[in-house]
């Protein structure tokens, strides 16, 4: 393990319950191909409601929304302060990006099983990936379905 890389990302999160308290449809033009190039006329839109409650939440009684503070994860596009929206109904899978619990700390990483051992990966090269073995208490509290930031 190189001595300039971490190991323990210091992330530290706000977690918050989702609560579906009022449906909120807002403008959405769904059938304008948006040019990153030169603009186009967008004469011919029709416009939709689009709630993103029904949108981005699947299980509203297993999602949550998490804030993160850390770089672990910068290059998956997880920066600090982003918020995470976090279904804890999904089974998670390889590659995917999960909160974990590994001794009493909450984590952001993308869990790799590689030979039936279990890796948690930063996605940042100041970081080590973290081998989970069976000493240590670890438990995957949910799979990141969304992440949320301001550009």
């Amino acid at each position: 393990m190189s001595k300039n890389k971490k190991t323990n990302s210091n992330e530290q999160f706000e977690i918050y319950k989702f609560e579906k308290s009022k449906v909120l449809f807002l403008p959405f033009i769904d059938d304008v191909h948006i040019s990153a190039g030169f603009p186009s006329p967008a004469d011919d839109y029709s416009e939709k409601k689009l709630d993103l409650n029904e949108y981005l939440i699947k299980h509203p009684e297993a999602t949550f929304f998490i804030r993160v503070k850390g770089n672990s994860m910068v290059n998956a596009g997880i920066h600090s302060a982003d918020i995470l929206i976090v279904d804890r109904a999904l089974t998670p899978q390889n590659n995917n990006i999960i909160i974990a619990i590994l001794d009493g700390e909450f984590l952001v990483k993308r869990i790799k099983i590689i030979d039936d051992e279990i890796y948690l990966m930063p996605e940042n090269d100041d970081y080590e990936p973290i081998k989970i073995n069976k000493n240590m208490d670890f438990e995957i509290w949910g799979v990141v379905t969304y992440v949320i930031h301001k550009v």
